[in-house]
């Protein structure tokens, strides 16, 4: 279990692996024609390859299709991007759906875009061109990760939140220099 998702999400690997993917845009020939990418049947194949029936997946907007997302296993989640018509039509292919950007513990953002947070670490999609490299972002955009879904637990093992300062310790931070800036009170 990742003991460091908020006590709502622990049931996500409760089971199995937790794991998250941006893009797929199933059946979408329309918005990824400029991109030479495999086959939504492929795409599924390389999912399921990854994603077992007891593991957890969540998929950060730009679904397509939903017969094919509906192929997907294990319990799905969405956050719901740009491309997604509402949370609504896609009751009965996914368990959760969210329709905006997710605080999933302390330190961590899950977004379909980028957000830039000095107290958090987004793991985003949407993108379909750029790897991140900086310290606060992971791009899961399909394209860019090669259409292998991301293990979570293995993102928190890594340490990459490590440098991430939690919004508590920055909130102390600003107090502590404001409270120094001060006149002091003579007495």
């Amino acid at each position: 279990m990742i003991q460091s998702l908020y006590p709502c999400f622990q049931h996500w690997s409760q089971q199995g692996t937790v794991w998250v993917y941006s893009d797929p845009h199933f059946g979408d020939v329309e918005h990824i024609a400029r991109f030479s990418r495999p086959t939504d049947e492929e795409q599924l194949a390389m999912i399921n390859k990854k994603v077992g029936k007891k593991d957890t997946l969540i998929v950060l907007g730009d679904i397509g299709c939903l017969e094919t997302a509906a192929r997907m296993r294990g319990y799905k989640v969405l956050i719901c991007g740009n491309h997604d018509a509402g949370g609504t039509i896609y009751r009965g292919v996914f368990q959760e759906i969210y329709t905006g950007p997710l605080f999933i513990s302390d330190r961590l953002l899950l977004s379909h875009e980028r957000i830039n947070l000095p107290f958090a670490f987004n793991i985003h999609g949407h993108d379909h061109m750029r790897q991140d490299t900086d310290l606060m972002h992971m791009n899961v955009c399909s394209d860019v990760i090669g259409y292998q879904p991301v293990n979570l637990n293995q993102f928190f093992k890594s340490g990459r939140m490590a440098r991430v300062p939690s919004i508590h310790r920055i909130t102390i931070n600003q107090a502590t220099t404001r409270a120094s800036r001060r006149p002091k009170r003579k007495d």
